[in-house]
């Protein structure tokens, strides 16, 4: 339970701009006329305030697994900042037919174990993550294929059930990421046996990255070392070590002491210490992503659409931003951000109303409130939300009692429908409404694949599987643009903000930055020594 000391800092926190200065230590630091080199090499130590949940690509569907995956496993294709594809594993790739891609493959490419990759390969990754026996939480990324067809040693196919323009996309997120066949093969066997799917994948980890599988102590850290037979350019630094530090201000004490090069989710509180120490900075980067307060519709009374309007009219999302957040955000009318395609900005919100919200709960049954849950994890900022709409649902009568959880039994939680209300976030990884929207709120996916909030809407379903179906790009927008106004009137969640995201990194690394996707680019990174 949080202290009454702790929700008055926060109040203040609303009003005032606090501005806390931290004095860099200068004797550590190279004269003016003294050049500091750039060299490769060395350990590249990353402070996470989460551990990975899996090490399977298939295996998750959480950030901080995925940046470390990111690093182990290649996928086909991979996206630009701009949201622009290229080439990674294939070469080449066309849509020969109206529901069959063709993808050329990169030959002599090794994987971290010697064996080689080639389509056959390509072919049972994507038929184990649509293996319901698998029963990937990323499989809503590829169910539209009905078939992965071997062409020869270096061409594959991919044959959908319908024509769905986004498969290049979807096939440059880290759920595509391609693991060796022997793995696979270990991994089955293991199943067999009577073992949980992705024990030998996760144990050890095989792609054909830049960075090869090291050591994993659970709670601790994540270390991977740079892949010396690379197929492409390889990483300038030694290893990489995703260090786990829940705590934000011990965080900022590793960058401080140079203990660690980089570290996440920094509180916008923190961003002027951090700039104000000359031997680090704060990365700023627009992201694809939504932070929510999510409703478990499966539960009353959030089975009551007023309820669920009422909690979303009396949060003011504006307060959250600029008192917060100090500003590093813009506030979401829905669940997609302005640059993701479909985002349109004639949706209207939920307004603030707090008179509104009273009415409404009245109408429902509640006019004298009721009391709820809210989960969060123990990152800073969702504890500092929940404290927020705890004090704004107390006004109309809502007494909510907080509860603080581990990442990964928060997850867990979440996805077999424990909760009532719960804070968490999404990103819209591919930068196309349909990832934004289909995992987060078709019916098909309630659980671990995305629909924690278990929304059961038919004609959202219709008009969500239409979009994936389309071809034409202002067809499909239009239909987005449904999709986010029924989902701002059935208010499955509250949609708080589209968040900056804020990375501290030592003025020793160069080379690093972060995708609006929020997966590290570690691969061009060097460390001054």
């Amino acid at each position: 339970m949080f202290s009454k000391n702790k929700f008055f800092m926060i109040t203040i926190a609303l009003l005032l701009s606090f501005v806390i200065a931290a004095c860099g230590a200068q004797d550590d630091a190279a004269p003016a006329d003294e050049e500091v080199e750039v060299v490769e090499g060395g350990d590249l130590v990353i402070a996470l305030p989460s551990d990975a949940v899996s090490l399977d690509p298939h295996g998750s569907n959480d950030s901080p697994s995925s940046n470390v995956a990111t690093n182990i496993y290649d996928s086909l294709l991979l996206q630009d900042a701009n949201g622009e594809l290229h080439p990674a594993l294939a070469t080449e790739w066309d849509l020969v037919e109206d529901t069959v891609w063709e993808f050329k493959l990169r030959e002599g490419v090794k994987f971290h174990d010697d064996s080689d990759f080639n389509a056959e390969v390509v072919k049972a990754n994507f038929d184990r993550v649509l293996d319901p026996e698998v029963a990937s939480p990323r499989s809503f990324l590829f169910d539209m294929i009905t078939d992965v067809t071997v062409v020869d040693e270096f061409t594959v196919q991919f044959t959908t059930e319908f024509p769905f323009a986004p498969l290049p996309s979807h096939l440059a997120h880290t759920g595509g990421g391609i693991i060796s066949l022997e793995s696979i093969e270990a991994d089955y066997a293991a199943m067999a046996e009577g073992k949980d799917p992705g024990s030998v994948v996760n144990e050890n980890p095989v792609g054909t990255g830049q960075f090869v599988y090291e050591e994993w102590v659970p709670g601790q850290y994540v270390k991977l070392a740079k892949n010396e037979n690379y197929w492409g350019e390889q990483a300038k630094i030694d290893t990489v070590t995703f260090k786990v530090v829940p705590e934000d201000q011990t965080r900022i004490a590793e960058l401080e002491t140079g203990n660690s090069h980089i570290i996440e989710q920094v509180r916008s509180t923190d961003v002027s210490r951090i700039d104000a120490n000359p031997d680090s900075f704060v990365e700023k980067t627009d992201s694809l992503s939504l932070a929510y307060i999510g409703f478990n519709l499966q539960k009353a009374p959030f089975d009551d659409v007023r309820v669920r309007q009422a909690i979303s009219m009396a949060v003011n999302k504006d307060i959250i931003i600029d008192g917060l957040l100090d500003g590093f955000g813009t506030p979401a009318v829905g669940p997609l951000a302005p640059n993701v395609f479909g985002f349109n900005e004639n949706v209207s919100p939920i307004s603030y109303d707090v008179e509104k919200a009273k009415e409404l709960l009245a109408e429902a049954g509640y006019e004298d409130g009721f009391k709820t849950t809210i989960w969060t994890n123990d990152n800073p900022a969702r504890m500092d939300t929940a404290e927020f709409v705890q004090s704004q649902l107390k006004e109309i009568g809502v007494d909510v009692e907080i509860e603080v959880m581990e990442w990964g039994a928060y997850l867990a939680g979440t996805a077999s429908g424990e909760h009532d209300m719960f804070i968490l976030g999404w990103v819209t990884v591919t930068a196309d409404a349909d990832y934004g929207m289909y995992a987060l709120f078709h019916s098909n996916n309630h659980g671990e694949a995305g629909n924690r909030s278990f929304i059961a809407n038919d004609e959202l379903d219709e008009i969500l599987d239409a979009a994936r179906q389309e071809s034409d790009p202002e067809v499909r927008h239009e239909l987005y643009t449904q999709a986010q106004e029924i989902l701002v009137e059935e208010a499955p969640m509250l949609y708080t903000h589209h968040q900056q995201y804020l990375v501290g990194v030592s003025e020793n690394v160069q080379g690093f930055w972060q995708h609006p996707n929020g997966m590290f680019q570690l691969g061009n990174v060097t460390i001054k020594q």
